[in-house]
């Protein structure tokens, strides 16, 4: 049996389910809520964050680059995964608490995110008690917006992106201690490493087997891609990261399927793409595409679950 993606329609609010080897898609939902992001499987329910609706300001340019999604009107979702397609989502982090969620990730107890315009690292736990921030930044705009998070619970640290302007090239990489210094605030903390600097536009994140993979929607020829690299030793910058794939069309989404060895990855062009995992059990095999026919964000793994829903590809 093949593990499931699942994969967000940012402009259809949808969860699509897909099967990586015949490219079958089926809905788990079409109930997400405004412009969803980021989204993790954890035990038998779904999270997802949205983003809120923008203003569209025509001051600021045209298309995705006029909209402004600084109002507080995000938020952090879930459902069963076993639910049915027109089910009710429950709210974990109310819509307006949040300004504009990005990636998420679990821990299996903490629900950790990337706030963009809120330039934030928020987490929370699965009931959506102990809503505490991070990482909160300030004083240079968007360059110190955050995205993609990436968290092991092992060593203690967080990971996070703050991709910078549009194929603007001043993406960095970030880690810090997951547990702040007595004392400290998280606008005002010690133990930020940046890991990677100049970067064209470093979006989503994870952690793998000591590497740190991530997407990458900046021009090319390091732009539009998928990377990898070694994850540094403390208080060491990161070496040049190795392209695993390119030709993407603004990549969003990542998720690795550590048990088949696939990478998957998403583009805003609709595309679903997965890639051999280096080492794992598919390596040296051909990746795969295929095209879902809608805009793309977030994805995630949804391990040996069989396709039950209306199929619609």
């Amino acid at each position: 049996m093949t593990n499931s993606v699942l994969a967000l329609g940012i402009f259809t609010g949808r969860i699509l389910k897909v099967d990586p080897l015949s490219g079958d898609v089926e809905i788990l939902t079409a109930r997400t809520g405004a412009r969803p992001d980021g989204i993790v499987v954890v035990g038998g329910s779904v999270y997802w964050t949205t983003m809120g609706v923008p203003i569209t300001r025509a001051e600021l340019g045209s298309g995705e680059a006029a909209e402004d999604y600084s109002r507080h009107n995000g938020g952090l979702h879930a459902l069963a995964v076993d639910a049915p397609a027109d089910g009710t989502p429950r709210d974990i982090v109310a819509t307006g608490a949040i300004t504009t969620g990005k990636q998420l990730t679990s821990d299996g107890t903490w629900l950790y995110w990337g706030d963009r315009e809120g330039c934030r690292v928020t987490r929370v736990r699965l009931d959506g008690s102990d809503l505490t921030d991070l990482v909160v930044n300030g004083g240079r705009g968007i360059l110190d917006q955050c995205v993609g998070v990436a968290v092991d619970p092992t060593d203690g640290y967080l990971y996070w992106s703050q991709k910078g302007p549009a194929k603007g090239g001043q993406g960095r990489i970030l880690r810090a201690p997951l547990t702040l210094a007595p004392g400290e605030s998280p606008a005002r903390r010690s133990g930020i490493e940046v890991l990677w600097d100049g970067l064209p536009e470093p979006i989503d994140l994870e952690l793998c087997d000591g590497y740190l993979y991530w997407t990458d929607r900046g021009a090319a020829p390091a732009g539009n891609s998928l990377n990898r690299a070694p994850i540094p030793a403390s208080g060491c910058p990161g070496t040049p990261p190795e392209i695993l794939a390119d030709g993407f069309r603004e990549a969003i989404g990542l998720a690795i399927d550590h048990t088949a060895g696939w990478i998957h990855v998403s583009d805003l062009a609709g595309t679903l793409r997965h890639v051999p995992l280096p080492g794992g059990p598919a390596a040296g095999k051909e990746p795969r595409t295929h095209s879902l026919g809608e805009a793309l964000t977030g994805l995630a793994v949804l391990s040996n679950a069989p396709l039950r829903l209306k199929t619609v590809k």
